[in-house]
C-alpha cells in the first residue's frame, strides 16, 4: 500500500493538467485570427497582383493611343518640318499622361512601297528611340496586306508608320517582376496627298 499514494498523486496531477488542455482544445476564440493569418498572404498577393496587372493594361492602352495619335497627326499633313515632327512627338507625352514618359519611345516614319512591293524608309523621326535611316528596306516589317495593292498602283504607295514602346517596370514588383516591354504600331495612309513630304 505504500505505492498507492504516489500513484494517486500522478493521476490527480494528470487530471489537473488535462482540464486546461481540454478547455484550450474546445476554445474557438482564436479561430478567426488563425484563418486571417492563413488567408492574408493569398489576399495580399491577389490585391497587389491586381494593382500591377491593371496598371500594365492601362499603360499598354496608352501605348496604343500614342502610336495611333502620332501616325494620325502626321497623316493629316501634306508637308512636315523637323519642328512639326518634334511637336507631334512631344504631344505623345500628353497622351501618355498620367504615366511617366521617361520609358516611352515614339517613332514616326514615312514608308514608300514600289510596284515590286518593296517597302523603303523615306524619312523618320523619334522621341527617346532610334530613328530609321532613309533608304532602309523595311519590307518584312510592313504587312503584306498593305503592300499587295501597290503592285497594281500607277505610282508608289506611301504609308505613315507610328510606333510606340514603353518599358514598364512594376512599382511594387510583388507579382510581376522585371521589365515588361509594351509596344504597338500602326500604318496609316496619308489623307491629303499621296505622300507626306519632309522639308
Amino acid at each position: 500500500m505504500p505505492h498507492a499514494r504516489p500513484l494517486l498523486s500522478v493521476v490527480a496531477l494528470g487530471r489537473r493538467l488535462a482540464r486546461p488542455l481540454d478547455r484550450f482544445a474546445r476554445d474557438e476564440g482564436g479561430v478567426s485570427a488563425v484563418e486571417f493569418a492563413l488567408l492574408l498572404p493569398v489576399m495580399l498577393t491577389l490585391y497587389l497582383g491586381g494593382v500591377e496587372v491593371t496598371q500594365a493594361v492601362s499603360i499598354d492602352r496608352k501605348v496604343t493611343l500614342v502610336s495611333r495619335t502620332v501616325a494620325d497627326l502626321v497623316a493629316q499633313a501634306t508637308t512636315v518640318t523637323t519642328a512639326d515632327l518634334t511637336d507631334v512627338l512631344k504631344a505623345s507625352s500628353a497622351v501618355a499622361a498620367p504615366y511617366s514618359t521617361t520609358p516611352l519611345k515614339v517613332t514616326v516614319t514615312s514608308v514608300t512601297i514600289d510596284t515590286s512591293k518593296k517597302a523603303t524608309v523615306v524619312w523618320s523621326a523619334t522621341l527617346g528611340g532610334t530613328a530609321r535611316s532613309a533608304g532602309t528596306d523595311v519590307t518584312t516589317l510592313v504587312p503584306s496586306a498593305l503592300r499587295d495593292p501597290c503592285a497594281t498602283a500607277t505610282t508608289a504607295c506611301t504609308l505613315i508608320w507610328g510606333e510606340a514602346t514603353y518599358d514598364y517596370k512594376p512599382v511594387i514588383g510583388y507579382v510581376m517582376t522585371g521589365t515588361l516591354t509594351l509596344q504597338d504600331k500602326i500604318f496609316m495612309k496619308p489623307r491629303m496627298t499621296n505622300e507626306v513630304t519632309k522639308s
